[in-house]
Parts: structure tokens; sequence; C-alpha cells
């Protein structure tokens, strides 16, 4: 409880900088220019923390969660600061302020990979499995407090101040979280020997790369056929074939192969990929929805996102507390998954003429599942494997989940600019598709000088676009509790003082940093 405060400062840097930056994208797509490349904001971000968590996690189980997780905190607090000045006077101005935005989202993920992987694994150093439930539901309950508070933070700054601000504020947030890990976390450093799998790490880092532009040029910036997509499948499957033998030869494997065997661990690694593709990369469109097509302020679509904040923030305080209680957690995924997919369905309907409520009622929905999956997925991962490889089980559950995400946003990103495209060709002439383009606004001033049969026809194509997003999410969200029916109810591992099995470990006795 000591370092519980730190840890979750760390974690609402994480969630208050996702949540801050949706709401205010179409504010710097307003200014910036480039609404074909607004998915691409989301994706250099979430594509530097897929790339960084694997690494994160080992290079934690090796030389100590503390000193890296503070050194994560660091990087990610540098690239806000870069992120703040995209665009700006010093940088050149904003003719290159998006190139410029989603390079230093970039840096900015390689530090948030760390956030999330090492306050999981760093609770799973400090408390038992059976214990964890309640634990973990605390930090899902603020992780979702912060996902309420960021869309408001976000929106306030971006209707009173600049843009900017929603990347500055993580550092006095930052500052605090370093502060108080500094003093008060104290974690077992074991004398061994160490290896660190680089080539392990470059091979699987280019091999995501690669599928991830993949994913985002394919049948949009060029041909599936053209000479650069192939060449980009070539690279991805060769560097991910070599991946396997070098992975099964390291002697500190940036992710040890043999976790898949157990059937648990994998099922996991699956259903988190699918939950980050379906969830995160169609949510990413809600508040260029809230705002653009309904009309709501920024602050206003902040308060409109609370009823899926909310009900999650509710339902996984409630599992935590359940599972703790009762060790049973089988059929919270399923559950999850099966209400998430529902809400899939719900937002696939939306169009220009939903009113606000509705819209409220349906992302509570989605609100739901994710209170029923986000924490029990960890959970169940890191009972999965031994102790001494908790770093990796926990980063190997954030992995699948960023690299689901950064999936999901790139391919929905690249449906929902094809969609947009060719639905305003269809309904406002070639000269309409111009409104999607590489210097497209989407911003409510742009939209007022429009005239109005231009404008009707630019919101009822973006919201078909936006609806067309969800309508995909759904095959990707059913397949959750297909797969969570497969899981085995392995008994949580107790605290030996309450009666439960000791903690499994083959490590030598630790000493205190």
């Amino acid at each position: 409880m000591v370092v519980l405060p730190g840890l979750m400062l760390a974690i609402i840097l994480a969630m208050l900088d996702n949540m801050i930056v949706g709401t205010a994208m179409p504010r710097i797509v307003g200014e910036l220019g480039g609404l074909s490349h607004l998915s691409w904001v989301v994706t250099a971000y979430v594509l530097g923390t897929t790339v960084s968590t694997p690494i994160w996690g080992k290079i934690g189980d090796l030389y100590g969660r503390k000193n890296i997780f503070i050194a994560s905190i660091v990087i990610f607090m540098v690239g806000s600061v870069l992120c703040g000045m995209a665009g700006s006077d010093l940088l050149g101005g904003p003719e290159d302020g998006m190139a410029q935005l989603i390079a230093f989202r970039a840096l900015q993920g390689l530090g948030g990979g760390g956030l999330m992987v090492n306050a999981m694994a760093i609770v799973g150093d400090l408390v038992p499995p059976r214990e964890r439930g309640q634990y973990q539901g605390i930090m899902a309950g603020v992780m979702s407090l912060a996902m309420i508070a960021g869309p408001l933070v976000g929106g306030f700054i971006t209707d009173h101040l600049d843009w900017r601000w929603a990347f500055y504020v993580n550092l006095p947030v930052g500052f605090v979280a370093l502060a108080l890990l500094m003093v008060t976390l104290k974690l077992p450093k074991l004398r061994t020997e160490h290896r660190i799998d680089w080539l392990g790490a470059i091979l699987l880092s280019i091999g995501i790369t690669a599928l991830v532009l993949i994913t985002t040029w394919g049948g949009n910036d060029y041909a599936w056929n053209s000479p650069q997509i192939i060449g980009l499948a070539a690279t991805a499957l060769v560097t991910l074939v070599l991946f396997i033998p070098v992975e099964l030869r390291a002697a500190e494997p940036i992710m040890p192969l043999q976790l898949f065997r157990n059937r648990n661990f994998t099922l996991i690694s699956l259903i988190g990929f699918l939950l980050g593709f379906a969830m995160f990369g169609a949510i990413t469109f809600l508040p260029l929805f809230q705002q653009t097509v309904q009309g709501a302020t920024a602050t206003n679509s902040g308060l409109l996102l609370l009823p899926m904040m909310a009900s999650s923030m509710v339902i996984s305080l409630f599992v935590g507390q359940a599972i703790t209680k009762t060790g049973k957690y089988k059929i919270y995924p399923v559950i999850g998954g099966v209400v998430m997919a529902f809400a899939m369905w719900l937002l696939s309907l939306m169009d220009a003429k939903t009113p606000t409520w509705q819209t409220g009622v349906f992302i509570a929905v989605l609100g739901l599942g994710m209170g029923f999956l986000m924490q029990t997925t960890m959970l169940i991962a890191q009972n999965s494997v031994e102790q001494k490889d908790l770093g990796v089980s926990s980063s190997a559950a954030t992995f699948f989940r960023s690299i689901g995400g950064s999936f999901g946003v790139s391919l929905f990103g690249a449906i929902f600019n094809r969609h947009l495209s060719d639905s305003l060709t269809q309904k406002l002439g070639p000269a309409g598709a111009e409104l999607a383009g590489g210097g497209g606004r989407a911003d409510a001033a742009t939209l007022a000088h429009l005239p109005a049969q231009v404008r009707v026809g630019f919101l009822d194509s973006l919201a078909s676009s936006i609806a067309g997003v969800f309508w995909w999410a759904i095959f990707f969200a059913v397949l959750v509790p297909v797969l969570a029916v497969f899981v085995k109810e392995i008994p949580l591992r107790g605290a030996p003082e309450q009666g439960g099995p000791a903690e499994e470990t083959k490590t030598p006795a630790p000493v205190l940093e």
C-alpha cells in the first residue's frame, strides 16, 4: 500500500495521455491538417509501445524493475515534451507538424511500453495471485477514473488552452510519480549474470513494424500487389521466421517460446490480441464522431465518454473482489467477450442522426465488456507461469494487446479512409474527396464554412465510415468468448500465511535494492 500510489500515478500517466490526446485529435488535425493521417498519430504510439513492451518486461526480470520502471517514465516524459512542440516555430512551423507529431508519438510510445507492464509486474512481485485480484481491481478502478478524467481534461485543454498542453500536462504527474517511486519502491534484486537477447528484440521489432505498415498502407497508400507491400510482407515473413530459432537458442530469450506450450497462456495471448484489435481500433474514432458528427465540444465529448468509463470501473472493482473471494475467474472473460461484441454491433448502427443519449447507452455497454476483460486477462497470464517469468508473462499479455491495438488502429484507419473517400466521391463528386485527403481538416470551424449541402454530405459520409469501423470490429470481438471457453481454471496461488500453496520460485534469495 505504500508503493501503490506511485504505481497508480504511473498508470494514470499512460491512461491520461491516450484519453486526452484522443479528445484533442480533431483540434490537432484542424491545425496541422492531414485527416487521412489521424490514425497514424495513434498507430505510432501503439507501435512504439508494442515493440518495446517485451524488452521492458524482460530487462525488468533480469536487472530489477525499479530502475527500469523509472527509465521508462523519463523517456515517456521526454516524448511528451517533443509531442507538444510538434509543428511549433522552434521546429519549423506547422507544415511538417503532423509528421513530427507522429515521430515523437513513437518515441513517447517507447517509454509508454514500460509503464503498464512494469506496474503490473511489480504488483505481481509484491502480491500473491490469490490476493492479486483485489489489487488489480483497484488498479482497474484507477485506470477507469483516469479514463474518465482524461477526456474531461483533454476537452478543457482543447477548448480553453492550446492543444499542446494535452502533452505538457504529463510532466507534473510524471515528476510526482518519479519522486514517490524513488522513495518508496523496494524490490528484490537478483545477483545473476544476464544476457539481453538483442538479436531477438531487433528481429521482433522489425517484423512487427513491417506488419503494421502493411495494414496501414495496404490498399490505401499503396496497392496490395505493389512492390512496397510485397517487400514489407517478405520482410515480416523472413524476420519472424528467423525469430523462432533465435529465441530457441538464446540464453535469455526476449520472449520464451516454451511459455506457449501452456494452453492458458496461449489462449490469453490470443484473447488479448483480439481485445486490443477490436477495442482500441474502434474507440479511436469515437471522439471524432462525437465532436464532428454530433457537434459536441471537446469538453462535452469527454463528458459523453463517462458512461463507458463509469461502467468499466464498477465492473472492474466487482470482478477483482469476486476473484479474490472465490478464486474463480474463467466466467468473466466469457461474459466480457459477449458483451463487447454486442456493444460493437450497437455502435455499428450509428449514423448522422443518432442522438447523443443513444451513443452514451451504446458506449456504456462497451464499458461493461471492458470491465470484465481488462484485468482478468492479465491475472490469468501471470498465474499461468512461474514467478521467475512474471515480467515476461506481464509483458507478453500487454504486448499482444498492444499489437492487436496497433493492427486494429491501422486496419480500421485504412478502412475508414477508403470508405470516406469513396463515399465523398459518390455524394459530392471528385472535388468532395479532397476533404478526406492529406490536407483534410475536420474541425468545426472548417466545416462551418462549407456550403450546407457539402457539409451534410460530408457528415453523412463521416458517420457511415465510422459506423463501418465498428461493424468490422464485431468479427474480431465475437472470437473472444469463443476462445475464453477453452481457458482452464487453474487454482490461484495464495500466500503461505493464508494457508495457500507457496509461490513457486527457483530464484536465489533476493537482496533489497
